[in-house]
């Protein structure tokens, strides 16, 4: 497995947590538990931290391979966009290295974060996204990615029409 990255530019917001050697690693779902775990000190922190914190994020996003690691960054933009964070929106090419993505786990938050930021690029990805899983479906799961991919698409084709 690959350890988490530590991104000397942004090392300032890293060395001021303890996330570096005692943060817990976000536990995946499993076939008896339908969500991750995260550890919400962390999660809260970065919130907190708003657009400070996007570039940190953006380098955790561009190196890591660790599925753990990109999900809980995912979830922790995610929150932040909840909480009128600005600028996520601007990360668009960082996040579409994962929009061939073949987990599941990344797929929802990403489709969830697409949601929320509506970057007019990303709707194509969504779509391939929910097509590639009904031709090749992936290990049964205890949700379906299918649900917040396809909520994301009907969002983008119903804010439209608003208009």
């Amino acid at each position: 497995m690959i350890q988490p990255i530590t991104p000397t530019r942004y090392n300032s917001i890293a060395q001021n947590t303890y996330f570096q050697t005692q943060s817990a690693q976000p536990q995946l779902p499993t076939a008896n538990r339908n969500y991750t775990i995260f550890d919400q000190n962390k999660v809260d922190y970065f919130v907190k931290q708003k657009e400070a914190a996007l570039p940190y994020l953006n380098e955790i996003l561009l190196n890591s391979r660790n599925e753990g690691q990109i999900t809980e960054t995912l979830y922790i933009l995610d929150r932040m966009v909840d909480n009128g964070t600005t600028g996520v929106d601007k990360l668009y090419p960082t996040l579409s290295r994962f929009n061939n993505t073949q987990s599941p786990n990344i797929q929802t938050f990403l489709a969830g974060i697409y949601r929320k930021i509506q970057v007019p690029d990303a709707f194509g990805p969504l779509v391939k996204m929910l097509i590639q899983n009904s031709l090749k479906p992936t290990q049964p799961m205890p949700f379906d990615p299918n649900e917040e991919i396809g909520g994301a698409i009907l969002s983008y084709i119903s804010d439209r029409f608003k208009s």
